[in-house]
């Protein structure tokens, strides 16, 4: 498939979730009416490196544009709503001022579920790191959630840095992104006792 790309450092996005997104470089803003006019759609991936033609990373996301508020001075305000996982199979040779790929989708999984040793684990060291870090969690709330919505929705806010976020987003299953997450935030607590530093991959 066709996708026109907005590559956007730290910025992932799961099947299901949602990404607000402000957009008002000129390449971005011919790339949301592009979208509009279309099928609604942008695929959301991260570049390796800063700059207009930086290489990107192999998976992204598509999401469908759901709300928008267009500006009289062409900014727009959109939500993205998440729809499949896609791998970049080559970059395209295009005349338009933003990127395009052909790619394939990823089939997940859609009714994948955690075991219930997995989900306690997660919870536990969720929790753990939340107190850590000062955050007010509606736990009640948290425990509601299906694993899915919960791991992926951690998955994509969580204050890591943008390789580990890819690393999640590439995970292959929902178990591995389960167990990838509490390595993270494990390291990430031990990174901040020593020098108050992000977590790397790097």
């Amino acid at each position: 498939m066709r996708l026109s790309i907005f590559p956007l450092p730290g910025a992932i996005l799961f099947p299901g979730l949602a990404l607000p997104l402000h957009i008002f470089e000129p390449r971005y803003r011919a790339l949301a009416s592009d979208a509009l006019a279309r099928d609604r759609r942008i695929a959301m991936i991260q570049p390796q490196r800063p700059g207009e033609d930086a290489p990107l990373y192999a998976v992204g996301c598509v999401g469908r544009i759901g709300e928008v508020e267009a500006h009289e001075d062409g900014r727009y305000n959109l939500i993205l709503e998440g729809e499949t996982r896609f791998r970049v199979l080559r970059e395209l040779d295009v005349s338009t001022p933003f990127r395009q790929v052909e790619a394939e989708a990823i089939e997940d999984d859609d009714i994948e579920a955690l075991a219930a040793i997995e989900r306690a684990a997660f919870e536990q060291e969720a929790r753990a790191f939340a107190d850590a870090q000062g955050y007010s969690v509606d736990w009640d709330s948290v425990s509601r959630l299906d694993d899915q919505t919960l791991i992926n929705g951690v998955s994509q806010i969580a204050p890591f840095d943008n390789a580990a976020k890819q690393a999640l987003l590439e995970a292959t299953s929902l178990s591995q992104r389960c167990e990838l997450l509490i390595q993270l935030m494990q390291f990430f607590a031990l990174r901040n006792d020593d020098d108050g530093g992000r977590v790397t991959l790097q």
